[in-house]
């Protein structure tokens, strides 16, 4: 162990509660202190540094009695973020007709632009939603169609979005088309090939995961809107997994329109997304909940959903702060860093399955792995009921295994630990 490593272990194993608490409060100032100590060093050399990850580490509030891998879910938000949204909730409660709507309101606004700023859009272009599946779902309702008209997307997309598109189905007429894809692929643009093949004269709107939430799998979504913009199909990208999780811009996708969560990979609080639509785009598409007329263009037309709580958006604010504090490559480093880690150490062990390619290109933090003749089901219950371990069972087509998602705040103890089990299980079954 480094000595600066040891010192800062023996230092903070003396710190009383009060202390930790310190730690939490300061931790932006804490991340930019290490950031600016890191210097020059690449991402993928610091991933492995745990004197700067331990600063991220102590900035979140979390029951480390569990060893919490399912942060492709839902994730945890840091303490600095938590406090603003608990400030801006009570600010509310004390006047709430006041202060909600004439206060707190337009300062969304604020939120609006450094999301088009990460994002790398024009801020008239992005609406604050409560989750990916409003962006989404007011996409794939908003389009106009008519019976018989095709509405293409993968088999390994999110069942919600699947079960939107089936109501549609039954509800208009129009047809529902989806397509198996290889786990892992040979590389993205195998994937990028089956979408090609199963477009028809009839395909009127593809729905592209940017990163499929069962797998991992990244698809090259700027090639599959050329496809679709080439032939007049409208392209809905279902980002629920990658903003925040690894870098990117609008550029690298160049699509219309771009649903995400924020509540996962960029750890704002629970029940925030947002939508982003071209702004040649949004007079024709139609809210989820009607606006006044004379909202047509305007990209707030999708935020009419009645009277909302405002603190969870706001704070918004807080988590991109931390996000841009750490750095967006640096982040992504470290994810892949911790998903290799397991991975690497479990694949190639006679009877277990790695459903995720291992190419930084194609992959991120998101990994699923199975044991040969033991169920997805009963592994994740053995996982969290005797080791305390949080998973997500798959179970899926071809897939039956773990999806493991940790996240900045993640220890190496801990993906050690399930790395452990892991292997005890592939030498002795489980446990009857």
């Amino acid at each position: 162990m480094p000595t600066s490593r040891r010192r800062f272990m023996k230092g903070a194993a003396a710190m009383t509660a009060l202390g930790y608490a310190m730690l939490r409060e300061d931790a932006i100032e804490r991340v930019r202190a290490a950031v600016a100590d890191a210097g020059d060093t690449p991402p993928d050399a610091l991933a492995g540094n745990e004197d700067f990850w331990v600063v991220i580490q102590q900035a979140y509030d979390v029951d480390r009695s569990f060893i919490n891998l399912n942060n492709g879910g839902v994730a945890p938000s840091p303490r600095m973020v938590m406090d603003a949204m608990h400030r801006h909730d009570k600010f509310t409660n004390h006047l709430p007709p006041r202060h909600l709507w004439e206060v707190l309101d337009p300062q969304v606004e604020t939120v609006r632009s450094g999301l088009a700023r990460v994002f790398g859009c024009d801020a008239e272009e992005i609406a604050v939603t409560r989750n990916a599946s409003e962006a989404l779902e007011t996409c794939l309702l908003g389009i106009d169609l008519k019976a018989g008209d095709e509405i293409l997307t993968t088999s390994h997309d999110y069942p919600r979005m699947i079960n939107t598109l089936k109501q549609r189905e039954k509800r208009e007429g129009i047809v529902l088309k989806t397509f198996s894809i290889p786990t892992p692929p040979k590389d993205m643009a195998e994937i990028t090939k089956l979408y090609e093949q199963n477009i028809t004269p009839r395909t009127k709107i593809i729905l592209v995961c940017h990163i499929i939430n069962i797998t991992g799998q990244i698809l090259a979504v700027k090639d599959i809107v050329r496809l679709g913009r080439e032939r007049g199909i409208e392209v809905i990208v279902d980002g629920a997994h990658s903003f925040g999780h690894f870098p990117f811009k609008h550029t690298d996708l160049d699509c219309d329109y771009f649903g995400t969560s924020l509540h996962k990979w960029l750890s704002a609080p629970i029940g925030t997304g947002f939508l982003y639509v071209r702004k040649s785009k949004i007079a024709d598409l139609w809210p989820l909940m009607a606006a006044p007329p004379e909202t047509r263009e305007n990209i707030r037309k999708f935020e009419e959903i009645g009277t909302h709580p405002t603190a969870p958006r706001l704070a918004i604010a807080e988590a991109l702060t931390f996000y841009e504090g750490i750095g967006a490559e640096r982040k992504a480093a470290r994810l892949r860093y911790l998903r290799d880690r397991w991975a690497k150490r479990l694949m190639g062990q006679k009877g277990v399955r790695l459903y995720t390619s291992l190419d930084p290109k194609q992959s991120c933090a998101i990994g699923t792995v199975g044991i040969e003749g033991i169920k997805a089901g009963d592994l994740s219950k053995f996982m969290f009921e005797k080791k305390k371990i949080l998973t997500t069972p798959i179970v899926h087509e071809h897939i039956d295994g773990l999806r493991v998602t940790p996240n900045t705040y993640t220890t190496l103890g801990e993906v050690d630990t399930f790395c452990d089990a892991m292997e005890t299980i592939v030498a002795k079954g489980l446990p009857t």
